[in-house]
Protein backbone atom coordinates (compact mmCIF):
# COMPACT_ATOMS: atom_id res chain seq x y z
CA UNK A 1 0.00 0.00 0.00
CA UNK A 2 0.81 3.48 -0.42
CA UNK A 3 0.52 6.88 1.21
CA UNK A 4 2.50 9.49 -0.14
CA UNK A 5 1.00 13.23 -1.16
CA UNK A 6 3.42 16.45 -2.31
CA UNK A 7 2.18 19.78 -1.88
CA UNK A 8 3.38 23.27 -3.57
CA UNK A 9 1.60 26.20 -1.94
CA UNK A 10 1.72 29.46 -0.23
CA UNK A 11 1.55 28.89 4.04
CA UNK A 12 -1.81 31.17 5.29
CA UNK A 13 -0.60 31.86 8.26
CA UNK A 14 2.66 31.81 10.62
CA UNK A 15 3.04 28.07 11.67
CA UNK A 16 1.77 27.64 15.12
CA UNK A 17 4.92 25.75 16.86
CA UNK A 18 4.02 24.04 20.04
CA UNK A 19 5.64 21.59 22.75
CA UNK A 20 3.61 18.19 23.82
CA UNK A 21 3.34 17.12 27.48
CA UNK A 22 5.81 14.37 26.76
CA UNK A 23 8.44 17.27 25.30
CA UNK A 24 7.88 16.44 21.42
CA UNK A 25 7.68 19.96 19.20
CA UNK A 26 4.73 19.72 16.87
CA UNK A 27 4.48 22.46 14.21
CA UNK A 28 0.61 22.94 12.68
CA UNK A 29 -0.05 24.91 9.26
CA UNK A 30 -2.01 25.31 6.33
CA UNK A 31 -0.69 25.33 2.53
CA UNK A 32 -2.76 27.27 -0.01
CA UNK A 33 -2.57 25.20 -2.92
CA UNK A 34 -4.18 26.54 -6.50
CA UNK A 35 -6.55 24.21 -8.30
CA UNK A 36 -5.44 23.31 -12.21
CA UNK A 37 -9.05 24.61 -13.25
CA UNK A 38 -10.19 28.69 -13.52
CA UNK A 39 -13.95 29.43 -11.98
CA UNK A 40 -16.56 30.58 -13.96
CA UNK A 41 -14.82 34.03 -13.62
CA UNK A 42 -11.98 33.12 -14.17
CA UNK A 43 -10.16 32.96 -11.38
CA UNK A 44 -8.24 30.14 -9.64
CA UNK A 45 -9.66 28.80 -6.44
CA UNK A 46 -7.47 26.62 -3.62
CA UNK A 47 -7.82 24.16 -1.43
CA UNK A 48 -6.38 24.72 1.96
CA UNK A 49 -4.60 21.87 3.04
CA UNK A 50 -3.69 21.52 7.14
CA UNK A 51 0.00 19.92 7.84
CA UNK A 52 1.67 18.53 10.87
CA UNK A 53 5.28 18.37 11.39
CA UNK A 54 6.94 16.68 14.22
CA UNK A 55 10.35 16.95 16.35
CA UNK A 56 13.21 19.05 14.83
CA UNK A 57 11.61 19.60 11.76
CA UNK A 58 8.47 21.27 13.37
CA UNK A 59 11.14 23.13 14.97
CA UNK A 60 12.60 24.13 12.08
CA UNK A 61 9.10 25.21 10.17
CA UNK A 62 8.24 27.36 12.94
CA UNK A 63 11.52 28.84 12.77
CA UNK A 64 12.19 29.55 9.08
CA UNK A 65 8.03 29.26 7.53
CA UNK A 66 6.00 32.17 8.12
CA UNK A 67 2.83 33.13 6.06
CA UNK A 68 3.05 34.01 2.51
CA UNK A 69 5.92 31.72 1.88
CA UNK A 70 5.84 29.34 -0.79
CA UNK A 71 6.36 25.66 0.06
CA UNK A 72 6.35 22.42 -0.77
CA UNK A 73 5.44 19.31 1.79
CA UNK A 74 5.66 15.68 1.35
CA UNK A 75 4.30 13.12 3.91
CA UNK A 76 1.61 10.85 4.53
CA UNK A 77 -2.27 11.63 4.62
CA UNK A 78 -3.75 11.00 7.97
CA UNK A 79 -7.30 11.20 9.34
CA UNK A 80 -7.92 11.12 13.12
CA UNK A 81 -10.61 12.07 15.53
CA UNK A 82 -11.06 14.07 18.89
CA UNK A 83 -13.26 15.31 21.04
CA UNK A 84 -13.88 18.84 22.39
CA UNK A 85 -14.07 20.29 25.50
CA UNK A 86 -17.49 20.60 24.91
CA UNK A 87 -17.84 16.70 24.35
CA UNK A 88 -18.39 16.92 20.63
CA UNK A 89 -16.24 14.20 18.37
CA UNK A 90 -13.97 16.01 15.15
CA UNK A 91 -12.66 14.41 12.43
CA UNK A 92 -9.30 15.66 10.65
CA UNK A 93 -7.51 15.42 7.56
CA UNK A 94 -4.16 15.90 7.70
CA UNK A 95 -0.57 16.05 6.35
CA UNK A 96 1.91 14.29 8.31
CA UNK A 97 4.84 15.80 6.89
CA UNK A 98 8.28 14.20 6.43
CA UNK A 99 9.86 16.72 4.43
CA UNK A 100 9.34 20.76 3.49
CA UNK A 101 11.09 22.32 0.89
CA UNK A 102 11.58 26.51 0.81
CA UNK A 103 10.75 27.47 -2.67
CA UNK A 104 11.37 30.85 -2.12
CA UNK A 105 13.74 33.16 -0.52
CA UNK A 106 13.20 34.16 2.75
CA UNK A 107 13.53 38.18 2.95
CA UNK A 108 14.76 39.79 5.82
CA UNK A 109 14.46 43.61 6.76
CA UNK A 110 17.91 44.14 6.35
CA UNK A 111 17.62 43.68 2.73
CA UNK A 112 17.72 41.05 -0.15
CA UNK A 113 16.85 37.60 0.35
CA UNK A 114 18.69 35.47 2.67
CA UNK A 115 19.78 31.25 2.58
CA UNK A 116 17.96 29.80 5.44
CA UNK A 117 19.97 26.92 7.03
CA UNK A 118 18.45 23.31 6.80
CA UNK A 119 20.02 21.56 9.59
CA UNK A 120 21.56 21.66 13.31
CA UNK A 121 24.86 23.23 11.11
CA UNK A 122 23.52 26.33 9.95
CA UNK A 123 24.95 25.45 6.70
CA UNK A 124 22.77 27.06 3.38
CA UNK A 125 22.34 24.39 0.89
CA UNK A 126 24.20 25.00 -2.30
CA UNK A 127 23.34 28.29 -4.49
CA UNK A 128 20.41 27.68 -6.64
CA UNK A 129 18.92 23.73 -4.90
CA UNK A 130 15.92 24.37 -2.36
CA UNK A 131 16.16 24.78 0.94
CA UNK A 132 15.25 21.00 2.43
CA UNK A 133 14.10 19.86 5.82
CA UNK A 134 13.37 16.37 6.59
CA UNK A 135 12.55 14.30 9.72
CA UNK A 136 13.75 10.78 9.12
CA UNK A 137 12.22 9.80 11.99
CA UNK A 138 8.18 8.89 12.76
CA UNK A 139 6.11 10.81 14.57
CA UNK A 140 5.17 10.48 18.20
CA UNK A 141 1.76 8.78 18.17
CA UNK A 142 3.24 6.11 16.03
CA UNK A 143 6.32 5.79 18.65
Amino acid sequence: MLNRIQLIGRLTRDPELRYLSNGHPMAQFTVAVDRDFRNAAGERDADFIKCVTWRKLAEQVGQYCVQGRLVAVEGRLQTRSYETQDGARRRVTEVVGDRVWFLDSRKTEAGPATDVPTDASDTPTAEGHPEVLEDPETSPEEA
